[in-house]
């Protein structure tokens, strides 16, 4: 399971997009168009509510790559550490209800 670190941000998958493309709400306060990598494409299955890891673009900042998909279990761990922000858990309870 990746950390955070420094060049990548947590996000909620707001929107499913299509063509490969997802709109996120990201830790840092911005609304990013990512797009999922070829690795991934077919073997992870984004939903709306999902906690991903994004890489922004370092040419354009409001676009970026998806790294990774937390499980509920990587989440519930992650906020066990601290290291998921007040914003993004208000996010995520309110998905699941």
């Amino acid at each position: 399971m990746p950390n955070p670190e420094e060049g990548t941000v947590l996000c909620i998958v707001e929107r499913l997009l299509g063509a490969d493309y997802l709109q996120v709400r990201c830790a840092d306060g911005m609304s990013r168009k990512v797009r999922i990598p070829g690795s991934m494409r077919r073997r992870v299955w984004m939903r709306e509510g999902d906690l991903v890891l994004v890489a922004p673009w370092d040419f354009k900042p409001e676009r970026g790559d998806v790294i990774y998909r937390y499980s509920k279990d990587e989440v519930r761990k992650l906020v066990e550490k601290g290291l998921v922000p007040e914003e993004l858990l208000e996010l995520i309870e309110t998905e699941e209800v």
